[in-house]
């Protein structure tokens, strides 16, 4: 796996993301449960090579968990098959200091 992955930090990302980007969170579901980014599409890491069919391969991905740990490794492993994919910096941790929107079904949206 290369030392270095493409990644974006939050700030750099616009407030509304295009159309043709999907934003992939790879957390597991009592993290995505307690808060996540509103449209965001959840696939755990550790169910994502048998869901691959579930992400569309001619649009852009970004990556996100927690703090930016597996994100990483997940996006490396995509890029290395097909896929154009970015690390976001920080997870979800930078999108909630950035004072981004987080959704929830079970109250208050909080990033556990």
């Amino acid at each position: 796996m290369p030392s270095q992955v493409p990644s974006v930090t939050v700030p750099d990302l616009p407030a509304e993301l295009p159309g043709e980007t999907v934003l992939l969170d790879v957390r597991e579901q009592d993290e995505w449960d307690a808060g996540h980014a509103p449209h965001a599409q959840h696939i755990p890491m550790s169910e994502l090579a048998g869901r691959l069919g579930e992400l569309p391969a001619d649009q852009e991905v970004l990556v996100i968990c927690r703090s930016g740990g597996r994100s990483a490794r997940v996006t490396a492993y995509l890029n290395a098959n097909g896929w154009d994919a970015r690390n976001v910096d920080g997870g979800m941790q930078s999108w909630q200091s950035a004072g981004r929107d987080l959704a929830s079904d079970e109250g208050e949206p909080q990033v556990i």
